[in-house]
């Protein structure tokens, strides 16, 4: 007797990507171009594993508010969906319930809309309690509103979240009781979890190293990075959304100074809202970050439309994206550039240099890290007072009391037994040294700028 084949069949899938005619000519009303947006839906069905067998742009004159799509479309796709023996269509786009609903019925297959198919990617990558505790809740509210059960399939083939039980809609009234009495209860949970990372930060603000923390579009190679410039094996692959939590990291700069790097989650054009609200105490370190590296793919064709993503996006966080403030722009992948494109960018990049960047890198290969390490130091440290303590060379609660308030720099003992420290500190301090160790003591000290 032969054995069963319990292996699962990956899921076939169809990417519709719908574009309006009317609206992509209007000038700066649609910064992406059909063909790429296709590119990125097709890269996000790859993300949850999804075997793409059909995908195709769908010109609009209009949204139809009962399926989105003109009937002779509807038809058309339905066709396709029975020929190919479709398991699943992803529409590249936000549906209402009443559209999902209609298409379903209309193509007798499972559909989900962009919101959805990137809660299942976030929900497959979220590592800590807090990342799968936000993508939850962010799920049970969009499932809520609509109670259409749209990812089940994804969940028995995939061992996805199992948020709801069973394939039908005989019992929504008690579904809505359950998400609702479940969403109550992550709420409670997200608190606690809120307030042990809101001690964890205040412990980090004790020690004064500044965060750094890298942000950018997904697949810009911020995870590559991260591991470049803090040797870490942090999860780096060519998929979208390939991190989801935030990393930290301890980075010794080229002079010394110590920083905290943070790797975040990757940023998406039309990202969901209750997504970027849900993510908004995972990305606590961006908004408290003494400096923000902007992180672009300077390879990708779309990646002038992605980096104004990326600032949207920042600006919704209340960071300020301009260049010359805290947030610098890292252009990555240059490795993937031809001699001449090389040449052109670095024109592009001296007419932008001025305002602290933008510094042009490969992850990959290293080139311009160095530079970019620099960079770095330089904008931790241009705000920083440099103090120069003594005290004495038995006072070792004294110098204890400066490595938990400052950053030391250098230290050495004279003949007479006195300790000689160079520190550098965040200017409200000042006052504090000058209270434990006295005026005499303490003094500004010039001469250690030159060490940077």
């Amino acid at each position: 007797m032969q054995g069963v084949d319990h292996r699962v069949h990956p899921t076939r899938c169809a990417v519709i990507t719908p574009y309006l005619t009317k609206r992509a000519r209007n000038a700066g009303a649609e910064r992406r171009a059909p063909e790429a947006r296709l590119d990125e839906a097709v890269g996000l069905a790859a993300a949850i594993e999804l075997h793409v067998v059909h995908s195709a742009l769908v010109s609009l004159p209009e949204i139809k508010p009962a399926t989105y799509l003109g009937g002779g479309k509807v038809d058309e796709v339905a066709e396709i969906v029975k020929t190919e023996e479709i398991d699943l269509v992803f529409f590249d786009a936000a549906l209402t319930p009443v559209q999902q609903r209609n298409l379903e019925k209309a193509w007798s297959t499972k559909v989900v809309d962009r919101t959805a198919l990137i809660l299942e990617i976030f929900g497959k990558r979220a590592r800590t309690r807090e990342g799968a505790l936000q993508v939850e809740l962010a799920h049970l509210n969009y499932q809520r509103s609509r109670l259409v059960r749209s990812w089940t399939h994804l969940e028995r083939q995939r061992g996805g979240f199992g948020f709801l039980g069973g394939p039908g809609e005989t019992q929504i009234e008690a579904d809505r009781r359950m998400i609702g009495e479940r969403i109550v209860r992550i709420e409670k949970d997200l608190e606690q979890v809120k307030r042990t990372r809101g001690l964890h930060r205040a412990s980090r603000k004790r020690v004064p190293y500044p965060v750094v923390a890298l942000v950018g579009y997904t697949n810009a190679g911020k995870s590559t990075l991260f591991n470049r410039l803090t040797r870490a094996e942090v999860m780096a692959q060519d998929l979208l959304f390939a991190t989801l939590d935030p990393t930290l990291r301890a980075v010794d700069l080229p002079h010394g100074t110590r920083i905290i790097l943070s790797d975040t989650v990757g940023f998406i054009s039309e990202l969901p809202t209750q997504l970027v609200a849900a993510f908004r105490a995972t990305l606590e370190e961006v908004l408290e970050a003494d400096l923000v590296l902007h992180v672009r793919d300077i390879s990708h064709p779309d990646s002038e439309a992605q980096a104004h993503d990326v600032a949207d996006v920042l600006e919704d966080l209340g960071v300020d994206p301009a260049p010359g403030g805290r947030v610098v722009e890292v252009w990555n992948k240059i490795d993937r550039l031809t001699a001449e494109q090389l040449e052109q960018l670095e024109n592009q990049r001296q007419r932008q240099d001025g305002a602290g960047g933008p510094v042009a890198v490969s992850a990959l290969t290293g080139e311009g890290a160095g530079q970019l390490l620099d960079l770095i130091e330089h904008h931790i440290t241009a705000g920083r007072a440099m103090l120069h303590v003594e005290l004495d060379a038995g006072d070792g609660e004294g110098l204890g009391w400066l490595y938990r308030h400052g950053e030391v720099l250098e230290r050495n003992i004279d003949d007479g037994g006195t300790l000689h420290v160079v520190l550098r500190i965040l200017p409200e301090r000042v006052p504090l040294v000058t209270r434990r160790f006295g005026t005499g003591a303490v003094r500004v000290s010039p001469e250690a700028h030159s060490q940077t």
